[in-house]
C-alpha cells in the first residue's frame, strides 16, 4: 500500500486509515492540525455513538450558525465564545510574566476609528446614564508610569447596548474614545456606569444556550485595548465586582485580576471638581504593560 493507505475504513481504526490518507500533505502545519482534530472527533463520535437522526441534527445546527453569519454578526464566533474556546485561544497567545494584566476577549463591537479626546474628556454623547469618573495608571512591569500610550476604550449604554447596534438613536461613537498618557502615566476620562447585556439570543447558538439551561448574559464592564511601541498590547476588560453575573459570564471573559470596585460618591465638591451635577460612579484601575520580547 501506499504511504497514504491504511487499510479499509472500520470502526475501530477509522481515525488512523483517515490520517494516513493526509501522508502526502507539504504543509506540516495543516497537517498536524487535521491529525489532532481527526481523532478527537473520531473519539468523540465514538464514546457518544450518535443516531444518524443526531449527526444530522449536528450538521444542520452548524449549517444555520452559518445562515446566521453576515458581514454585521458572526455566528461562529459567539459560538466559540460560549463553548470557552475564544478565551482558551486567547489565553494561550497573550501568556505574560507575573504581574503584568491580564487579556481577555475582544467582543464583537469594537470601532478602529473612534476619534482621539483630551485626556479627561467625557465619552458619553448623550447624557444617559449614570456618571462615572474612570482613571489608573499605566505601569511597566517594574512600576514605571509609561507616557505616549494609547488608550482605546469602549463601552455599553446604561441599557446595555453599545452605539453601533443603536444606529440612529445612540450618536455616532458614543462612549467611545482613545486618550493618550502623559510623562506621569496617569489616564482618566468621564463615563457612565456600564450595564450587564445579553449576547445574541435570536440563533442558532442562543437556541443551544436555551438547552444547556445556561443565560445569555454578560456581567457590567469596560473594553480597552493599550498599546505602546516595545510592549505587548493588552486587550482586556475591567469588571464590576457586583455584578449580578459576574460569576456566570456566558463568553468566561472575566478574570479575578481584571474586577475593580464601582464606588458610588456622594461628595458635592468631588462632583463638581468632574464636571458632575451630583452622585456619580468612581472607578480607578492600573494596567501592568509587559515588554514584547
Amino acid at each position: 500500500m501506499a504511504t497514504n493507505e491504511q487499510g479499509y475504513f472500520t470502526e475501530e481504526n477509522s481515525a488512523e486509515v483517515v490520517i494516513g490518507r493526509m501522508a502526502d500533505s507539504t504543509d506540516p502545519r495543516i497537517r498536524q492540525i487535521m491529525d489532532v482534530l481527526t481523532r478527537k472527533l473520531h473519539e468523540a463520535v465514538k464514546e457518544i455513538e450518535p443516531t444518524q437522526e443526531e449527526w444530522f441534527k449536528a450538521i444542520m445546527f452548524l449549517t444555520e450558525t452559518g445562515h446566521k453569519s453576515d458581514e454585521w454578526r458572526q455566528e461562529f464566533i459567539l459560538l466559540s465564545d460560549v463553548m470557552g474556546v475564544s478565551m482558551l485561544v486567547d489565553a494561550i497567545n497573550s501568556r505574560r510574566p507575573n504581574g503584568a494584566s491580564e487579556n481577555t476577549v475582544l467582543g464583537p463591537f469594537h470601532v478602529a476609528d473612534a476619534p482621539e479626546l483630551e485626556m479627561g474628556a467625557n465619552i458619553c454623547l448623550d447624557d444617559k446614564g449614570e456618571p462615572m469618573f474612570v482613571h489608573g495608571r499605566i505601569l511597566d512591569t517594574e512600576g514605571n508610569p509609561l507616557e505616549g500610550v494609547k488608550i482605546d476604550v469602549w463601552q455599553a449604554n446604561d441599557e446595555g447596548f453599545y452605539d453601533v447596534q443603536q444606529k440612529g438613536i445612540q450618536p455616532d461613537f458614543n462612549l467611545r474614545g482613545v486618550f493618550r498618557t502623559g510623562a506621569d502615566g496617569r489616564y482618566f476620562f468621564k463615563a457612565i456606569k456600564p450595564k450587564f447585556y445579553p449576547i445574541p439570543e435570536d440563533g442558532p447558538v442562543g437556541e443551544l444556550m436555551n438547552a444547556l439551561g445556561r443565560h445569555c448574559m454578560r456581567p457590567a464592564h469596560f473594553h480597552y485595548i493599550i498599546s505602546k511601541d516595545g510592549f505587548d498590547t493588552l486587550t482586556t476588560h475591567i469588571f464590576d465586582p457586583d455584578d449580578p453575573y459576574i460569576h456566570s459570564d456566558a463568553v468566561f471573559g472575566v478574570k479575578e485580576s481584571l474586577m475593580a470596585e464601582f464606588k458610588p460618591v456622594d461628595d458635592q465638591q468631588a462632583a463638581a471638581e468632574h464636571g458632575f451635577s451630583g452622585r456619580f460612579f468612581d472607578v480607578e484601575y492600573d494596567f501592568v504593560l509587559a515588554r514584547d520580547d
